[in-house]
């Protein structure tokens, strides 16, 4: 099979409809924070343990069609020596690998940051590859101030982005684009949309410079939301409609799947705006689904705590919320399945 293949084949199965991604690729630092709210330590087996109690609910594969990895988990095995990822692939669940490094400040750019990572990205693609990785994922952060993010943020960002998907394109992995506008701040819905707009425009401009195919690639952005401190909320027709405006006038027809990220939502939230859309307009040239971590996995870490004897019911969690999920990449979502779902 060609590399144009494997990647059409690939985000082919990342893109079904009614199903999108689990992000349980938490860094050690992010799953330490998590697993602090229920009082366990971040050990390499809890970790092991957690990340196999997800990959092994049963069902799950009807509502998720690809899981973002952690480097870490690439090497692990559930409870019966079989390995996570191959437990996935049994599935026909899609595994993918997080690569870059985090970030760090933009130099001359107060405020703002850049992603790390694109060093021997090529020889670690091949490694993730073989280890059964079919996708990856990079994510550019942008905050919003009074100065930011400013366009030295935007442009470099931008180009990390692109470069890192040709990167990926060549080594015959799926490559997802996360430019994240983040939700601190008290800055308005009007204000957030600027700045995606401002976002998306150099991210595909950086895109085509770098002769990447837009096919062949999948859209993980935020969410047009006002700030978290801000001090109106919007409701989810209001963010649908701001978000499907800007992703019209800036992202173009030919990228398959535009799954977002939750960004500090609540898990209703996450889905009840993702459900506005898809019923607003559903006929858009993307697939509109989820890429989401703790939004989808929030109320099994809680059910789970740790306890052996939990496992079953922190599934039933898991799998509630990735059901409630499929409905809104369909549009058919209601909130009063939420109590049924608690």
């Amino acid at each position: 099979m060609s590399v144009h293949d494997q990647l059409r084949a690939t985000v082919e199965a990342m893109t079904q409809r009614g199903k999108g991604l689990l992000a349980a690729d938490e860094s050690l630092g992010t799953i330490t924070k998590r697993f602090d709210t229920i009082g366990l330590e971040s050990t390499a087996e809890n970790r092991r343990a957690y990340r196999s109690l997800l990959f092994g609910t049963r069902g799950a594969a009807e509502f998720i069609s690809g899981v973002i990895l952690f480097e870490e988990t690439l090497g692990q095995k559930d409870d019966a020596g079989k390995s996570l990822v191959q437990v996935l692939v049994d599935q026909g669940i899609v595994p993918g690998i997080k690569v870059d490094k985090g970030t760090a400040p933009l130099a001359h750019a107060p405020g703002d940051d850049v992603t790390q990572g694109l060093d021997g990205l090529a020889d670690r693609l091949r490694t993730y590859r073989e280890q059964g990785a079919r996708f990856a994922k990079w994510r550019a952060t942008y905050r919003i101030g009074d100065r930011n993010p400013s366009q030295l943020a935007i442009d470099a960002n931008a180009q990390l982005l692109a470069r890192y998907a040709a990167i990926c394109q060549e080594q015959g992995v799926v490559p997802i684009v996360e430019p994240e506008v983040l939700m601190d701040g008290d800055h308005s819905i009007e204000r957030c949309a600027e700045v995606t707009e401002a976002v998306l425009h150099e991210v595909f401009a950086s895109l085509f410079r770098n002769r990447v195919v837009l096919e062949h690639m999948i859209l993980k952005p935020n969410m047009v939301i006002p700030g978290k401190e801000h001090g109106s909320k919007a409701g989810s027709e209001q963010v649908a409609a701001e978000t499907i405006r800007v992703l019209k006038r800036r992202v173009p027809a030919a990228v398959p799947g535009i799954m977002f990220l939750s960004g500090g939502q609540t898990p209703a939230q996450a889905t009840e705006n993702l459900n506005a859309m898809n019923a607003m307009d559903p006929n858009l040239p993307w697939v509109l689904s989820f890429s989401y971590g703790r939004a989808l996995q929030d109320h099994a870490l809680k059910a789970w705590r740790g306890q052996a004897a939990s496992v079953e019911a922190a599934q039933n969690a898991y799998l509630q919320r990735a059901r409630l999920n499929g409905l809104a990449c369909r549009g058919q979502y209601r909130p009063e399945l939420e109590k049924q779902a608690a």
